[in-house]
């Protein structure tokens, strides 16, 4: 009898030892050091700086796979004064990265995060490196001044890659991930966030209490009903975007005090295939692609920002244009063969024959191109285009029409540069942390094609390290 009950009692203690390390009041609550609402660049970043600096780190993602929008991230990270720059005799700055994009984002952002975002750019490339990523092609997207988008080797799709060396490092350490596991509510006590409530695929809803929470759940524009609320231009509009972008993490901050910015500023990406939604990395008109409209016309610089570009396509017949690229571009782009295969260009061995495919005038097209080329030695007389890598003389000849759709919400929580959510009083939510997306005042009025890679590798680490605190 004594017996059993020592053993009842040993079996007692020892459940309530494993309960005491990772579980909470109910059979299915968890407690953690970190919790981490969302699994893109920003959340897996934040998840990696934490669980280094000692803590134990949970990764909550409502999708059924890691990665969110980070995935479909095709151009590259923005970053100056690198390794990778400095071996391919690139000079750029952080100052230069600074202007560009306050410049791009038309001078509304918030400076003290610009300037976080421009001086610790290098370093996160660098760190990725270590980690494991390829970052060695180096191109330019519109607005930037110098070569600085890092890349993998041929100019691959940069999102993928970094999501699955950002996973393997944190299935490496440990770090436990709960998919198709939905964030509900932030739990507070006494003005600081404590936790969070989850409901899972099959129903079942839990709390996980932590010491710090971090939101990095990516922007709203997966939500018509948010973008069209903040400007009605958008009604109808397509998007880039994956279907958990829906502005869950900005919710549930406002739901306990926390301040947004620059709701209003919703970025629209002008290249996307008007059919299937697909978006056309930026790196294509960076490598050399021009626009023309259905008549064959050149109407804009390829180069402008995004807001521009989008802006001049909707104002041309059927409100789409084309892409007009020769094989040496494809040669120094491999994501060109992906749209090859998804079937979504058209194809001639000549310029003219491209035209007849299309369905354009070929002596307008063989003019425009023509020009085109007799500007790239010189000056773009017709559109100030200033950086035109080569000419359009390599056969076979490929087009792909796009339009503009819904692609970066710049407006979100608002953060100080510890990535600390703060209030609608101007004070810190007490261990409360964002980064991403789902933030606000980095961008502006306009996102640079290569920023949004950067905004989550730098401010994701920042709120990791800032959390482990």
């Amino acid at each position: 009898m004594d017996r059993v009950l020592i053993v009842s009692m040993v079996v007692v203690l020892t459940l309530a030892v494993l309960a005491g390390c990772n579980r909470g009041s109910s059979s299915n609550d968890l407690k953690t050091d970190v919790v981490i609402i969302g699994s893109g660049g920003a959340g897996l970043a934040a998840a990696i700086e934490a669980k280094d600096a000692g803590k134990e780190v949970i990764i909550v993602e409502m999708m059924n796979m890691v990665g969110g929008n980070t995935l479909r991230a095709t151009g590259g990270l923005n970053a100056a004064g690198t390794s990778v720059q400095k071996d391919q005799g690139i000079e750029d700055s952080a100052d230069s990265h600074y202007e560009d994009t306050m410049k791009g984002g038309y001078n509304i952002n918030n400076p003290a995060l610009v300037e976080i975002l421009a001086s610790q750019a290098a370093d996160s490339v660098e760190w990725l490196i270590g980690l494991g990523a390829d970052l060695s092609n180096v191109g330019r997207m519109a607005g930037s001044s110098q070569d600085r988008t890092h890349r993998p080797t041929g100019g691959a799709p940069v999102g993928p890659h970094v999501v699955q060396v950002l996973k393997e490092n944190a299935e490496e350490r440990g770090i436990e991930i709960l998919l198709e596991t939905k964030a509900t509510d932030i739990i507070t006590k006494d003005g600081k966030a404590t936790g969070i409530k989850v409901e899972q695929k099959d129903g079942t809803k839990f709390n996980i209490t932590a010491d710090a929470v971090i939101i990095a759940t990516g922007g709203f524009g997966a939500s018509e009903e948010m973008f069209a609320g903040f400007d009605t231009k958008l009604a109808g509009f397509g998007t880039t975007n994956h279907a958990g972008a829906t502005g869950s993490g900005i919710v549930m901050g406002q739901a306990i005090g926390a301040d947004v910015v620059d709701m209003d500023q919703i970025q629209t990406h002008p290249t996307v295939v008007p059919s299937n939604g697909h978006m056309i990395t930026e790196a294509v008109r960076g490598n050399g692609a021009i626009l023309v409209n259905a008549k064959g016309e050149r109407f804009v610089n390829e180069l402008a920002t995004r807001d521009v570009v989008s802006a001049a396509i909707l104002e041309q017949e059927g409100q789409t244009a084309y892409l007009v690229l020769d094989n040496s571009i494809r040669e120094s782009l491999s994501a060109i063969d992906g749209y090859i295969r998804m079937g979504i260009t058209l194809e001639g061995t000549t310029i003219e024959e491209l035209a007849s495919n299309v369905g354009m005038d070929s002596d307008t097209l063989v003019n425009t191109i023509t020009a085109y080329n007799g500007f790239v030695d010189g000056v773009d007389a017709d559109f100030e285009r200033a950086d035109m890598p080569r000419k359009l003389i390599e056969g076979s000849y490929y087009a792909i029409e796009i339009g503009p759709a819904v692609h970066h919400t710049m407006g979100g929580l608002v953060i100080n540069a510890e990535g600390q959510v703060i209030d609608t009083e101007g004070n810190v939510i007490s261990g409360l942390f964002a980064a991403g997306e789902v933030t606000g005042g980095i961008h502006g009025g306009n996102r640079l094609g290569g920023n949004a890679m950067t905004d989550l590798i730098v401010f994701g680490r920042i709120a990791g390290k800032s959390a482990a605190k």
